[in-house]
């Protein structure tokens, strides 16, 4: 079926994921169309939902440096600098808009 089709180089999902019963996705993002498409999901912290995500965005910036670090050996540190200067410099000044919309979550079949 169409719908239901495996994404080409969709990642696994990591296994304390799979073993918790209480986990849930957070993001997805794809490259496509030269272009971000992402899947979020949004009001899971109440009041601190703006304060978790950026420790959310910050976890994932130490997994990339650390993933970087073991495939390339590049530093650590240094890649978190860059990251962090590419970051608030597309903040400021986007080189693209966004768009899209907020979509009702599909019940899983």
């Amino acid at each position: 079926m169409f719908g239901s089709r495996k994404p080409l180089g969709e990642l696994p999902i990591p296994p304390d994921a799979q073993t918790d019963e209480d986990a849930r996705e957070l993001i997805r993002a794809w490259a496509a169309h030269r272009g971000l498409h992402c899947s979020l999901s949004v009001n899971n912290w109440g009041d601190n939902e703006r304060t978790a995500w950026g420790i959310l965005l910050t976890d994932i910036v130490r997994h990339i440096a650390d993933a970087m670090h073991e495939q390339h050996g590049w530093d650590r540190a240094e890649s978190i600098r860059e990251i962090r200067r590419v970051f608030d410099a597309e903040l400021n000044s986007p080189t693209a808009e966004t768009s899209g919309k907020l979509e009702e979550e599909q019940e899983e079949k």
